[in-house]
């Protein structure tokens, strides 16, 4: 489960209602903290996972760790169940077969388990997926995108985030906040290989924004507020000029892709540590303290804005989960099994050159288990 991809132009939407099924079996301890405990539950892709082409592996860098860690110091009883499976796709999440769920055939349900087992208890729900969903079916040989199934699996994951999305509302309670986000632009990294990836650049904008456009919906018409990622990125601003060592002077958007991202240096538009940082305040500006379970008056939390390290680099120790072995905090149960199966690394993308043009192609990576 890897990150981004570029969704077509034509994204539908289908807020459809949803047929919840039966919770199974519990998967947290609620022994751990008792009646005081107050839940947050992530789920996604690999940008949930904190995924590090560099160690190549899950870290606790993820934008989820440090958004726990934030929320936790206005709820200290405050219990984070780690859902997120690295190669999932909106479809996989709903009927599993990326990562093993104990007593439940996927992250959905998984994520749906727990909403009942600690129903009224839990604060907060965020969710990002999608971006395996183009990658994995939409990306010809030569790194083109096929415009024809870019339209047709958009619509399809459309439907999906519906449904994931609408399932978890239902699930929750008045007092259950739901964050989805949006995606940030990786294709602007083909700015710096020429005239031909700069156009590339500039026309994967109206792509991504387009389908941006289109999940918003999706996740509104469920309930849920929305972490505007590519406003975080300023992924639309080729305007402002910004001087990158090495590149020299480039758009405002290009630059940020290539500080809080592994697109220019590792060829990988996974977030670095201040990326992950980043999309942790956009999710946190979304969560209000008002009607959560057990939170102490303060304000909004928002991560520390500490020094950003050169572009691609990676900053504090990012103890590894093990890439698609996700895992919960707390003490609460392992959510999650590492696969020996390859899989398509949605964020795992190379931007290579086809003869003067820059493209992304999905790049394959096996997953060794660990203990």
């Amino acid at each position: 489960m890897r990150f981004l991809q570029r969704f077509g132009p034509g994204l539908a939407i289908s807020a459809a209602a949803i047929a919840l099924s039966t919770p199974g079996p519990a998967i947290a301890d609620e022994a751990t903290n008792g009646k005081d405990a107050t839940y947050y539950i992530s789920l996604g892709d690999s940008l949930t996972t904190g995924y590090q082409p560099d160690v190549d592996k899950d870290t606790d860098l993820a934008y989820t760790d440090q958004l726990y860690a934030q929320l936790k110091q206005r709820t200290p009883g405050l219990k984070h169940i780690r859902l997120g499976c690295t190669a999932e796709t909106t479809e996989s999440l709903i009927k599993g077969g990326k990562c093993d769920y104990p007593n439940a055939k996927s992250q959905l349900d998984a994520a749906l388990q727990a909403l009942a087992q600690h129903r009224g208890k839990v604060a907060y729900v965020t969710l990002s997926v999608g971006a395996n969903d183009i990658l994995s079916n939409c990306v010809g040989p030569a790194g083109t995108l096929d415009g024809a199934c870019l339209n047709s699996r958009s619509q399809t994951m459309a439907k999906n985030i519906a449904q994931v999305a609408g399932a978890l509302r239902e699930a929750g309670t008045k007092n259950t906040q739901f964050v989805g986000s949006t995606y940030y632009n990786p294709f602007l990294a083909t700015w710096l290989v020429g005239a031909a990836g700069q156009q590339a650049a500039k026309e994967s904008a109206p792509l991504v924004g387009a389908a941006n456009t289109g999940i918003t919906q999706v996740y509104k018409s469920t309930g849920f507020k929305v972490a505007d990622l590519a406003g975080a990125f300023s992924s639309d601003d080729f305007t402002t000029q910004v001087n990158v060592p090495g590149a020299g002077e480039v758009p405002a958007n290009v630059a940020k892709i290539c500080r809080l991202t592994w697109a220019c240096t590792k060829k990988d538009p996974h977030p670095n540590a201040d990326g992950h940082k980043l999309i942790a305040r956009a999710v946190a500006a979304q969560l209000a303290d008002n009607d959560v379970p057990g939170a102490s008056p303060s304000p909004t939390p928002t991560p520390d804005n500490s020094a950003t390290p050169e572009p691609g680099t990676s900053t504090g120790s990012g103890s590894g989960t093990g890439a698609n072995q996700p895992s919960t905090n707390g003490g609460l149960a392992e959510t999650g099994a590492s696969s020996s199966t390859p899989v398509l690394a949605g964020a795992g993308l190379a931007v290579v050159a086809a003869g003067s043009a820059a493209v992304y192609v999905a790049r394959r990576r096996r997953t060794t288990n660990e203990s």
